[in-house]
Protein backbone atom coordinates (compact mmCIF):
# COMPACT_ATOMS: atom_id res chain seq x y z
CA UNK A 1 0.00 0.00 0.00
CA UNK A 2 3.12 2.48 0.20
CA UNK A 3 4.05 1.76 -3.14
CA UNK A 4 0.42 2.95 -3.98
CA UNK A 5 0.07 6.37 -2.01
CA UNK A 6 2.83 7.66 -4.83
CA UNK A 7 1.06 6.71 -7.92
CA UNK A 8 -1.89 7.87 -6.23
CA UNK A 9 -0.71 11.35 -5.76
CA UNK A 10 0.48 11.98 -9.09
CA UNK A 11 -2.11 10.99 -10.54
CA UNK A 12 -4.40 13.21 -8.49
CA UNK A 13 -2.41 16.02 -9.31
CA UNK A 14 -2.64 15.11 -12.98
CA UNK A 15 -6.45 15.13 -12.53
CA UNK A 16 -6.84 18.85 -10.37
CA UNK A 17 -4.50 20.59 -13.02
CA UNK A 18 -6.66 19.02 -16.11
CA UNK A 19 -9.95 19.45 -14.32
CA UNK A 20 -8.70 23.75 -13.45
CA UNK A 21 -7.66 23.03 -16.82
CA UNK A 22 -11.27 22.30 -18.22
CA UNK A 23 -13.17 24.29 -15.92
CA UNK A 24 -11.18 27.90 -16.52
CA UNK A 25 -10.41 26.98 -20.50
CA UNK A 26 -12.37 24.03 -22.36
CA UNK A 27 -15.62 25.07 -20.61
CA UNK A 28 -17.77 27.43 -22.37
CA UNK A 29 -19.17 30.69 -20.33
CA UNK A 30 -22.79 30.61 -18.83
CA UNK A 31 -24.48 32.58 -21.03
CA UNK A 32 -26.73 34.34 -18.37
CA UNK A 33 -23.68 34.72 -15.31
CA UNK A 34 -20.72 35.15 -17.42
CA UNK A 35 -17.41 33.93 -16.19
CA UNK A 36 -18.45 34.31 -12.40
CA UNK A 37 -20.53 30.58 -12.73
CA UNK A 38 -16.94 28.96 -13.44
CA UNK A 39 -17.17 28.54 -9.65
CA UNK A 40 -19.46 25.63 -9.87
CA UNK A 41 -16.93 23.36 -10.64
CA UNK A 42 -15.40 24.43 -6.98
CA UNK A 43 -18.84 24.97 -5.07
CA UNK A 44 -20.51 21.60 -6.22
CA UNK A 45 -17.91 19.07 -6.42
CA UNK A 46 -16.94 19.85 -2.97
CA UNK A 47 -20.49 19.35 -2.04
CA UNK A 48 -20.50 16.05 -3.45
CA UNK A 49 -17.25 15.16 -1.81
CA UNK A 50 -18.45 16.40 1.79
CA UNK A 51 -21.81 14.15 1.32
CA UNK A 52 -19.68 11.14 0.35
CA UNK A 53 -17.20 11.78 3.67
CA UNK A 54 -20.48 12.16 5.82
CA UNK A 55 -22.25 8.90 4.15
CA UNK A 56 -18.44 6.98 5.31
CA UNK A 57 -18.96 8.65 8.60
CA UNK A 58 -22.23 7.79 9.25
CA UNK A 59 -21.85 3.89 8.09
CA UNK A 60 -18.45 3.69 10.11
CA UNK A 61 -20.16 5.53 13.26
CA UNK A 62 -23.06 2.54 12.92
CA UNK A 63 -20.46 -0.22 12.96
CA UNK A 64 -18.17 1.01 15.73
CA UNK A 65 -21.97 1.10 18.11
CA UNK A 66 -22.25 -2.45 16.78
CA UNK A 67 -18.83 -3.93 17.05
CA UNK A 68 -16.51 -1.08 18.90
CA UNK A 69 -14.49 -1.63 16.20
CA UNK A 70 -11.81 0.42 16.64
CA UNK A 71 -10.46 0.76 12.82
CA UNK A 72 -14.05 1.95 12.14
CA UNK A 73 -13.59 4.53 14.79
CA UNK A 74 -10.81 5.86 13.16
CA UNK A 75 -12.48 5.67 9.82
CA UNK A 76 -15.09 7.73 11.32
CA UNK A 77 -12.88 10.55 12.38
CA UNK A 78 -11.09 10.59 9.28
CA UNK A 79 -13.82 10.98 7.27
CA UNK A 80 -15.61 13.92 9.03
CA UNK A 81 -12.34 15.72 9.69
CA UNK A 82 -11.95 15.44 5.95
CA UNK A 83 -15.58 16.27 5.27
CA UNK A 84 -15.70 19.36 7.07
CA UNK A 85 -12.95 20.89 5.42
CA UNK A 86 -14.53 19.95 2.00
CA UNK A 87 -17.78 21.37 3.55
CA UNK A 88 -16.22 24.56 4.49
CA UNK A 89 -15.51 25.15 1.13
CA UNK A 90 -18.79 24.80 -0.01
CA UNK A 91 -19.44 27.27 2.84
CA UNK A 92 -17.43 30.07 1.00
CA UNK A 93 -17.52 29.96 -1.86
CA UNK A 94 -21.21 30.10 -2.12
CA UNK A 95 -21.38 33.55 -1.27
CA UNK A 96 -18.81 34.27 -3.12
CA UNK A 97 -20.85 33.05 -6.18
CA UNK A 98 -24.16 34.37 -4.47
CA UNK A 99 -22.91 37.76 -4.21
CA UNK A 100 -22.42 38.92 -7.87
CA UNK A 101 -25.35 36.38 -9.17
CA UNK A 102 -28.23 37.15 -6.40
CA UNK A 103 -26.81 40.87 -5.26
CA UNK A 104 -26.62 39.27 -1.61
CA UNK A 105 -23.78 37.35 0.52
CA UNK A 106 -26.54 35.08 2.01
CA UNK A 107 -30.16 34.75 1.86
CA UNK A 108 -30.97 34.40 5.55
CA UNK A 109 -34.45 31.71 5.64
CA UNK A 110 -32.88 29.89 2.41
CA UNK A 111 -33.64 26.42 3.23
CA UNK A 112 -30.35 24.59 1.49
CA UNK A 113 -28.07 27.81 2.95
CA UNK A 114 -29.54 27.04 6.44
CA UNK A 115 -28.94 23.27 6.34
CA UNK A 116 -25.87 22.95 4.79
CA UNK A 117 -24.66 25.66 7.83
CA UNK A 118 -26.19 23.35 10.45
CA UNK A 119 -24.69 20.08 8.91
CA UNK A 120 -21.46 21.94 8.97
CA UNK A 121 -21.82 23.17 12.69
CA UNK A 122 -22.82 19.43 13.89
CA UNK A 123 -19.66 18.25 12.25
CA UNK A 124 -17.65 21.01 13.73
CA UNK A 125 -19.13 20.07 17.12
CA UNK A 126 -18.73 16.37 16.44
CA UNK A 127 -14.82 17.13 16.01
CA UNK A 128 -14.88 19.41 19.40
CA UNK A 129 -16.41 16.16 21.42
CA UNK A 130 -13.78 13.94 19.78
CA UNK A 131 -11.07 16.63 20.20
CA UNK A 132 -11.93 17.98 23.95
CA UNK A 133 -13.53 15.28 25.71
CA UNK A 134 -11.84 12.60 28.21
CA UNK A 135 -15.14 10.73 29.05
CA UNK A 136 -15.17 6.88 28.35
CA UNK A 137 -18.05 7.48 26.82
CA UNK A 138 -16.69 10.01 23.97
CA UNK A 139 -16.49 7.41 21.28
CA UNK A 140 -19.84 6.19 21.65
CA UNK A 141 -21.30 10.23 22.11
CA UNK A 142 -19.41 11.01 19.04
CA UNK A 143 -20.72 7.85 16.45
CA UNK A 144 -24.11 8.88 17.96
CA UNK A 145 -23.87 12.78 17.12
CA UNK A 146 -22.75 11.47 13.43
CA UNK A 147 -25.52 9.37 13.21
CA UNK A 148 -27.61 12.17 13.93
CA UNK A 149 -25.90 14.69 11.79
CA UNK A 150 -25.91 12.64 8.70
CA UNK A 151 -29.82 13.10 8.69
CA UNK A 152 -29.27 16.78 7.69
CA UNK A 153 -27.36 15.43 4.25
CA UNK A 154 -30.59 14.19 2.49
CA UNK A 155 -32.20 17.41 3.75
CA UNK A 156 -29.51 19.63 1.92
CA UNK A 157 -29.65 18.10 -1.34
CA UNK A 158 -33.13 17.49 -1.49
CA UNK A 159 -34.05 20.84 -0.45
CA UNK A 160 -34.39 22.29 -4.02
CA UNK A 161 -36.69 19.70 -4.71
CA UNK A 162 -39.10 20.42 -2.15
CA UNK A 163 -38.78 23.76 -0.84
CA UNK A 164 -38.36 27.03 -2.91
CA UNK A 165 -34.96 28.64 -2.72
CA UNK A 166 -32.21 31.13 -4.15
CA UNK A 167 -30.58 28.34 -5.66
CA UNK A 168 -32.05 27.55 -8.72
CA UNK A 169 -33.69 23.69 -9.78
CA UNK A 170 -31.06 21.21 -10.21
CA UNK A 171 -29.92 20.14 -14.05
CA UNK A 172 -28.93 17.08 -13.07
CA UNK A 173 -31.70 14.74 -12.05
CA UNK A 174 -33.80 17.82 -12.16
CA UNK A 175 -35.10 18.00 -15.92
CA UNK A 176 -33.01 20.49 -16.64
CA UNK A 177 -30.32 20.50 -19.36
CA UNK A 178 -26.32 21.30 -19.26
CA UNK A 179 -23.49 21.82 -21.73
CA UNK A 180 -22.20 18.67 -22.60
CA UNK A 181 -18.54 20.44 -21.75
CA UNK A 182 -20.14 21.57 -18.56
CA UNK A 183 -21.30 18.21 -16.97
CA UNK A 184 -17.92 16.89 -18.27
CA UNK A 185 -15.72 19.84 -16.66
CA UNK A 186 -17.85 18.83 -13.57
CA UNK A 187 -17.65 15.52 -13.06
CA UNK A 188 -13.84 15.66 -14.17
CA UNK A 189 -13.41 18.11 -11.07
CA UNK A 190 -15.02 15.99 -8.66
CA UNK A 191 -13.17 12.95 -9.40
CA UNK A 192 -10.40 14.72 -8.81
CA UNK A 193 -11.72 16.18 -5.83
CA UNK A 194 -12.81 13.04 -4.59
CA UNK A 195 -9.13 11.29 -5.22
CA UNK A 196 -7.63 14.37 -3.55
CA UNK A 197 -10.14 13.13 -0.36
CA UNK A 198 -8.90 10.10 -0.62
CA UNK A 199 -5.34 10.85 -0.33
CA UNK A 200 -5.48 13.49 2.67
CA UNK A 201 -7.83 10.94 4.53
CA UNK A 202 -5.64 8.19 4.05
CA UNK A 203 -2.69 9.64 5.37
CA UNK A 204 -4.94 10.86 8.46
CA UNK A 205 -5.27 7.48 8.56
CA UNK A 206 -2.14 6.05 9.02
CA UNK A 207 -1.69 9.21 11.15
CA UNK A 208 -4.30 8.71 13.85
CA UNK A 209 -3.15 4.62 14.10
CA UNK A 210 0.30 5.71 14.46
CA UNK A 211 -0.75 7.72 17.57
CA UNK A 212 -2.75 5.60 18.60
CA UNK A 213 -0.40 2.88 18.90
CA UNK A 214 1.94 4.95 20.29
CA UNK A 215 -0.25 6.03 22.97
CA UNK A 216 -0.82 2.66 23.75
CA UNK A 217 2.54 1.65 24.49
CA UNK A 218 2.78 4.68 26.71
CA UNK A 219 -0.20 3.17 28.47
CA UNK A 220 1.45 -0.17 28.45
CA UNK A 221 4.93 1.17 29.85
CA UNK A 222 2.99 2.83 32.75
CA UNK A 223 1.58 0.19 33.31
CA UNK A 224 4.34 -2.33 33.72
CA UNK A 225 6.26 1.24 35.52
CA UNK A 226 3.79 1.14 38.08
CA UNK A 227 3.50 -2.72 38.61
CA UNK A 228 7.74 -2.24 39.20
CA UNK A 229 7.40 0.18 41.44
CA UNK A 230 4.53 -1.59 43.09
CA UNK A 231 6.50 -4.87 43.80
CA UNK A 232 9.84 -2.45 44.82
CA UNK A 233 7.92 -1.21 47.46
CA UNK A 234 6.74 -4.48 48.67
CA UNK A 235 8.64 -5.82 52.41
CA UNK A 236 11.14 -8.39 52.11
CA UNK A 237 10.07 -11.55 52.69
CA UNK A 238 12.16 -12.82 55.84
CA UNK A 239 14.05 -15.82 55.16
CA UNK A 240 13.06 -19.00 57.28
CA UNK A 241 15.12 -20.41 59.98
Amino acid sequence: MKRLFPILSIVTAFLLAYALYQALVVAPTDAQQGDVYRIIYYHVPSAWTAFLLFLINFVASIVYLIRRSPKADMIALVSAEVGVVFCTIVLVTGPIWARPVWGIWWAPGDIRLTSTLVLWLIYVSYLLLRRFSNSAQTQMLAAALAVFGALDVPLVYFSIWFFRTQHPQPVIGGGGSMDPRMLHTLLINWLAFVCFAFLVAWSRYRLEQLQREIEQAHAMRSLVGSAVAAKASLPLSRSSR
